[in-house]
């Protein structure tokens, strides 16, 4: 059975995502999903004192990785 939270990480309707979400999305720990956002591989936007990741973003990571290693 779902959990509320796994439930809400799959929720279309999110525009902006925690960083957990995302890292959870990714499949990737959550300092490692800091240290994409640190480096601008994985964007993110500041909300207040917050930090989130468009919806949209950890799927166009995926396909700069797949696009990079198609390339090499």
């Amino acid at each position: 059975m779902d959990t509320p939270q796994l439930r809400e990480v799959d929720d279309p309707t999110l525009v902006l995502l925690t960083v957990e979400e995302a890292a959870r999305r990714l499949r990737i720990g959550r300092t490692t999903c800091y240290r994409l956002i640190r480096n601008g591989e994985l964007e993110s936007v500041p909300v207040g004192s917050l930090r989130r990741i468009p919806a949209e973003a950890p799927g166009e990571y995926v396909a700069r990785l797949r696009a990079h290693r198609r390339a090499a």
